[in-house]
């Protein structure tokens, strides 16, 4: 068997264990297995090469099998929770998710005593300490104390190297006992009220990122409004009429709860969920985004952003009533995603309120996967965007069938676009911008780069400088280069543009778009395709033009006055004219050109122009 047939090979076991889901020490081994054959270091290279792409491919989708089990699990609890019965059931259920979902060692959940003396054990998993599992902390004693007394997130990846806490005996001894070192916890909240402290933990050192902690104060929020479910439930047996009305109300909460929770598993967006909302309240809604922009708004007339109302529902966890209005946030854990704004509901009775916060952590649900979602298409095309400017040898088929793949055709024409702003926030403007006209948008080097459908690099240019600036409220200023007609064009494109912004900054024209052939002769020396014929039509046209249609001689009037160094009596000499016919025709170029034509600039501008003129003949 030749080399090549034995890369080839060793390239098949490759997709064959992508195909069959193996594990990255299993892709990993195909190198090592390639070099013992003996192939050449060519082979070896290309069989390297794919095993990297074959371990970015596995990392991905190993990251995207996370986010669908934490969104799966979410909507699942929100499910439990519509037709809770038992609240210990589903605490246990809550408890064992975030376990699982964490891949945490162990996660249990401690409920405040009734006149908050302390906190003790209610439902764990994973535990095999009996004395762990029977352990009761005081307010502020422990990492579970300091929890439920401050209602705050906190975390340690070494707890008892972590002088923040009380470290009591018994505590300490249940905690050794049980064997863990990072631990997690997240208060569970009714109103303002701490009603207890969900936790995971590991037994060696660990570090819980943001999203784990977001993620677990969602579920915390899931297990607070079951418990709050199941008080409710009891509380209506206490009388009949009582039980009926309530029987009623949390059927009504249970059908829109399935209703929005089927909308959202659906792939419904903002408005649609918005829409069944005002529905079943019976009243108007406007949905804002953490920076207060509408993102929906239904039977109610548009509203500023009601901030103060928006931090209060935050603060307390509960819709709040604002001038006739309720206003109940939209929450991720302790990150504002937006807020929901009820009118026409003035007398909103503690049902519908309910109700009305459901629908708060339904959107919340459905605008963090929009987020992960495009967080996910975002990092493809910045991906895609890279391998067109920095990879040469890949191949064109494959990058075109990669941009297909996320809506964009890179085979048909495609300007390249450089912006230059406050990165921060140019990065998700321009992705949002480049998203919205079919194109690609990323970071790479010091700008952002955008590549986007068209023939006209100038208009493209203008157009996202307005844009992008507007949306980031910054002075965006803008470089074009192309248009690219494929992939193998667009690093060309992409350098001709890098030229442009640079000049543009250097000649102090900030928040402006545009080409290097918009910069005159500027763009002309810049210029890798300089278009000469071009620029001299751009600065002398209005006077070949006047020439060939009246057959005047303004341009040899304009030539001859510039070499007689603008003196009117050496000119007249050269032309053999009167110096009255050398000041008309003069005045008829003004005219033409504009009054500004004898300017430093323009005087530079158009003496270059006639010198190329002569060049070409």
């Amino acid at each position: 068997m030749t080399d090549g047939a034995d890369a080839v090979e060793h390239l098949l076991e490759l997709f064959g264990l992508l195909a069959g889901d193996a594990g990255s020490e299993r892709l990993a081994a195909v190198l090592p297995a390639a070099r013992a054959a003996g192939l050449p270091d060519a082979e070896l290279d290309r069989i390297a090469r794919a095993t990297g792409w074959a371990l970015r491919i596995r990392r991905t989708l190993t990251a995207h099998r996370r986010r669908e089990a934490e969104l799966e699990a979410l909507f699942d609890t929100a499910n439990d929770l519509a037709g809770a019965r038992d609240p210990d059931a589903v605490l246990r259920s809550i408890v064992r998710r975030a376990r699982l979902l964490l891949g945490a060692d162990t996660a249990y959940l401690s409920m405040n005593d009734a006149g908050e003396r302390g906190t003790y054990m209610r439902v764990t998993d994973g535990s095999v300490s009996a004395l762990f599992q029977q352990v009761r902390l005081g307010m502020g004693e422990g990492l579970g104390g300091l929890v439920a007394q401050t209602a705050q997130p906190y975390v340690t990846a070494d707890y008892f190297a972590d002088d923040r806490f009380d470290h009591t005996g018994p505590i300490d001894a249940a905690v050794r006992d049980e064997g863990l070192v990072a631990i997690l916890g997240v208060p569970l909240k009714l109103d303002r009220r701490v009603i207890g402290v969900l936790y995971a933990a590991n037994r060696s050192p660990r570090r819980f990122p943001p999203d784990e902690v977001a993620l677990l104060s969602s579920l915390a929020d899931h297990a607070a409004i079951a418990l709050d479910t199941a008080n409710l439930l009891e509380g209506t047996r206490a009388a009949g009429e009582v039980i009926r009305a309530h029987n009623e109300a949390l059927r009504r909460a249970e059908e829109a709860h399935d209703r929005l929770t089927d909308l959202v598993l659906r792939g419904a967006d903002v408005p649609e969920v918005a829409a069944a909302v005002a529905e079943v309240l019976g009243g108007g809604l406007g949905v804002l985004d953490s920076d207060g922009a509408e993102l929906a708004r239904i039977g109610t007339a548009p509203a500023p952003a009601p901030r103060a109302a928006v931090h209060a529902s935050r603060a307390g966890g509960r819709a709040v009533p604002r001038e006739g209005a309720w206003v109940c946030a939209v929450l991720a854990g302790r990150e504002l995603l937006g807020s929901l704004t009820l009118t026409d509901r003035p007398d909103l009775g503690d049902a519908d309120r309910r109700l009305f916060e459901r629908a708060g952590v339904v959107t919340a649900l459905l605008l963090l996967l929009r987020r992960t979602v495009a967080e996910a298409e975002n990092k493809v095309r910045g991906e895609l965007i890279n391998d067109l400017l920095t990879s040469a040898d890949l191949d064109p088929v494959a990058l075109r069938a990669r941009a297909r793949r996320i809506g964009v055709e890179l085979a048909a024409p495609h300007v390249v676009l450089v912006a230059d702003g406050p990165r921060d926030r140019l990065l998700p403007a321009a992705a949002h911008h480049a998203s919205g006209c079919r194109g690609l948008a990323g970071a790479h080097g010091e700008h952002v780069v955008l590549v986007l459908p068209g023939t006209d690099p100038a208009c493209s240019a203008r157009d996202a400088a307005r844009v992008l600036g507007k949306a980031v409220g910054a002075l965006v200023t803008v470089g074009s280069g192309g248009p690219a007609g494929g992939p193998g064009q667009v690093a060309a494109a992409h350098a001709e543009a890098v030229r442009c912004v640079r000049a543009l900054l250097r000649l102090d024209r900030r928040g402006t778009g545009g080409t290097l052939a918009d910069l005159g002769f500027v763009g002309v020396l810049l210029g890798d395709r300089a278009d000469v014929a071009g620029y001299v039509r751009s600065t002398l046209g209005p006077l070949l033009d006047y020439d060939a249609s009246r057959g005047t001689e303004l341009v040899r009037t304009v030539t001859a006055y510039f070499a007689c160094g603008a003196n009117l009596s050496r000119a007249k000499d050269e032309l053999h004219v009167h110096v009255n016919t050398v000041v008309q025709r003069l005045d008829r170029v003004g005219s033409l050109l504009g009054e500004d034509w004898q300017s430093p600039e323009r005087v530079l501008e158009v003496q270059l122009a006639l010198k190329l003129m002569k060049v070409l003949g």
